[in-house]
Order: structure tokens, then sequence, then C-alpha cells
């Protein structure tokens, strides 16, 4: 192997860091962009169904308002229903979430 003269070191020098930037971006930048397009998308699908399921609540509660009497009273009952109702809901996707996660899919 032979020694680089000394007119070539900056050159070199040059040409590995180059070479270091370009690795760098290769192996850093342009995964966490990648990774940034899928976490947004991820965000907006939570969001959106997040949205789906207050809408959903909304919903089970203004029926139950339509079917039970009017009334204070029922009005708060139809308020704990609907809030009974999404707790359930929530207790049901946490124990699925918890079972899947167990099982390693």
């Amino acid at each position: 192997m032979e020694m680089a003269n000394p007119q070539e070191i900056p050159q070199m020098l040059t040409e590995l860091y180059q070479m270091s930037k370009d690795y760098l971006r290769q192996e850093t930048v342009e995964p966490f962009k990648r990774l940034g397009r899928h976490a947004g998308l991820g965000l907006g699908g939570a969001s959106l169904m997040a949205f789906g399921v207050f809408l959903l609540a909304w919903g089970f509660y203004f029926g139950l308002r339509t079917v039970l009497p009017e009334g204070d009273w029922w009005r708060v009952l139809a308020r704990f229903g609907t809030a009974l109702v999404a707790a359930i809901a929530a207790l049901v996707v946490a124990y699925r979430m918890q079972k899947t996660s167990e099982q390693g899919v």
C-alpha cells in the first residue's frame, strides 16, 4: 500500500468529509423522513377514529334521550348510561389489546 502524497491529503479529507456526510444522510435523515410520514399517517388515523368514537357516543346519548321520558333525572340517566357503555367499550378494547400482545401477534 502506498503512502499518499502530502498534496493529496486535503483532497482526501474533502472526499472523506463528503462521503461521511452522504452516509449519515442516507442512514439517518432518510429513514427519519419515512418514519415521520408513517407517524403522521398513524396520528391522523387515530384522530379520525377518536372523532368517530366521540360521534358514536354522542349519537348513543341522544338516542337514549329520545327513548327515555322527559325530565332532569332521565337526562342524568342517559348521561350515566352513555358513560357506562363508553367505559365498557374502552375496557373491552384494552383487554383485547393486552390479549393480543401476550400472544405475540
